[in-house]
């Protein structure tokens, strides 16, 4: 292999033995060399993304070349009618030059061909009496095509029903940005090995053939940017390999198929700026390897269900601009990943979700026109990638975080919420600051000097009034006689001679020295 910066000097087509030659991204201009592409063992040539200029010289019929790929440079001019005569021509990459005039109807001569691209270029096809692309036709001998991508060039005309003879072996048919008119034909449907069909960004009109429900290999179909109507064919749900259904900006309209949510493979569904109503279909929250969700500018209407969490690795959710209600799901913090989340101009009401502060991952946060009510939550003050956030037009109420990304926010994230309050560059209006605080803290204060106090006080007079009553009671008892304790009632009069009798002359002896004794009758 040999490579070289700068000019292509003319003498590399004097080397015989050359097969291929690379040079890409290496700044080369200048003109191509007519003896580089000439040489009898040249079998490919890579020199893309570099600024060479002028035309594409003729390539002499009994080439051995293979490969042509000269993308990303400023190559002008026609495509050389010569081309179609290197027989062993397999891949022709000709993309992102400047290229005009028709494409020649006789590349299909080229009967090896597997890959032709030449998008975003200037180029046009011949036409026939109604407006058809007869270039189709002409590539019923490239039976081993695999790919053909026009992409990004005035083409114009309509597809033609010859777009049957395509090879069978076509994988990726791309036109998109090619100012197309017409319908779809439905003879696409016979590209049943294909795994692109983007025709985006065009002027289609009609349906959706619903053949392009046989496509089962298919894995990207791109129709968006279009005047297509109709509703969205119940057939698609047979696309089971389907990774991106990209549909948005027609004037499709009627509910979204509930069979899309078996489609399991599905990771982007676009279908924004159309018509589409009724309710999302519950079956569509259960696609769990889903990373992007675009149904805005529709009709939809109804809720959002708790089962919206599921979507575990979800990045990128809009459903703006539809009628969807109630509240909005707490569940959505479940969502780490995601990154997107536009919800603006619905009827959404209640809080804000405070499980919003997990969503880590999140960037933008549109919330903006609905009846949202409550405080901004302060756990949105941890979300450190959050460059854009607008919660403007609805009637939430208290201080605008002032945390994290917050201290970014102009006013415009804030607008016709005149409940709010916070600095004056918010045009808001002012906090009465920290009125909850001081009186929190005055509670606290209070608590801490002036309870101890009172309880005190408590204390003592409880003491004085129990131990009052008690020492009057302790004062009476002391000062209570024998007469008190027996009462005179009940004491027996005895006469002296009787006691004299009764104590033999007051005689006695015991232990304690002389007591009395005495009995009475």
């Amino acid at each position: 292999m040999v490579t070289y910066a700068g000019e292509i000097p003319w003498a590399i087509g004097n080397i015989h033995s050359l097969e291929i030659f690379s040079a890409p991204n290496m700044s080369l201009n200048g003109e191509i060399p007519h003896s580089i592409l000439n040489g009898s063992s040249l079998k490919a040539i890579y020199v893309m993304l570099n600024h060479l200029s002028g035309k594409l010289p003729d390539i002499r019929s009994d080439s051995n070349l293979e490969e042509l790929h000269l993308w990303g440079n400023n190559l002008s001019g026609n495509i050389p009618e010569s081309i179609s005569n290197v027989s062993k021509l397999r891949n022709i990459a000709l993309m992102a030059n400047s290229f005009s005039g028709h494409i020649p109807n006789s590349l299909g001569n080229l009967k090896f061909l597997e890959e032709l691209r030449l998008w975003k270029n200037k180029l046009t096809i011949e036409t026939n009496s109604n407006g058809e692309w007869s270039f189709f036709a002409s590539l019923l001998n490239c039976k081993y095509l695999k790919v053909l991508d026009l992409s990004v060039n005035p083409l114009k005309g309509v597809l033609p029903t010859s777009i049957s003879n395509l090879s069978q072996t076509l994988q990726v048919f791309s036109c998109a940005d090619c100012r197309i008119e017409g319908t779809i034909p439905m003879e696409i449907g016979s590209l049943n090995n294909a795994i692109i069909l983007e025709l985006t960004n065009n002027e289609l009109i009609g349906s959706i053939p619903t053949t392009i429900g046989g496509l089962t290999n298919l894995q990207y179909l791109g129709l968006s940017g279009n005047e297509l109507q109709g509703s969205i064919p119940h057939d698609l749900c047979g696309l089971k390999g389907l990774f991106e259904l990209s549909l948005d900006d027609n004037e499709l309209d009627g509910p979204l198929p509930p069979c899309l949510g078996e489609l399991t493979s599905m990771r982007k569904l676009q279908l924004s700026f159309n018509k589409l109503h009724s309710s999302i279909p519950f079956s569509l929250w259960s696609l769990k390897d889903i990373l992007k969700v675009d149904l805005s500018s529709n009709y939809f209407n109804g809720s959002l269900p708790l089962e919206i969490g599921k979507l575990s690795v979800l990045q990128h959710l809009n459903l703006s601009m539809n009628s969807l209600s109630n509240d909005i799901p707490s569940t959505i913090g479940n969502i780490r990943d995601l990154q997107v989340l536009a919800l603006s101009s619905n009827r959404f009401q209640g809080l804000i979700p405070t499980s919003f502060g997990d969503l880590v991952s999140l960037e933008s946060l549109d919330l903006s026109g609905n009846n949202l009510s409550g405080v901004i939550p302060r756990s949105l003050e941890g979300l450190r990638h959050l460059n854009n956030f607008n919660v403007s037009l609805n009637r939430l109420e208290g201080e605008i975080p002032s945390g994290g990304p917050f201290a970014n926010f102009t006013s415009q994230s804030f607008m016709k919420n005149y409940a709010l309050c916070g600095p004056p560059r918010l045009q808001v209006s002012p906090c009465k600051r920290n009125t909850h605080r001081n009186s929190k803290k005055t509670l606290l204060h209070v608590l801490k000097y002036v309870l101890p106090i009172v309880v005190s006080i408590i204390i003592v007079v409880t003491l004085i009034v129990v131990c009052t009553p008690l020492k009057k009671k302790r004062k009476s008892t002391n000062s209570t006689t024998i007469e008190d304790s027996f009462p005179l009632k009940e004491w027996k009069r005895i006469s002296y001679d009787q006691l004299s009798k009764a104590t033999d002359g007051f005689s006695g002896g015991g232990k304690f020295r002389h007591c009395i004794q005495g009995n009475t009758f």
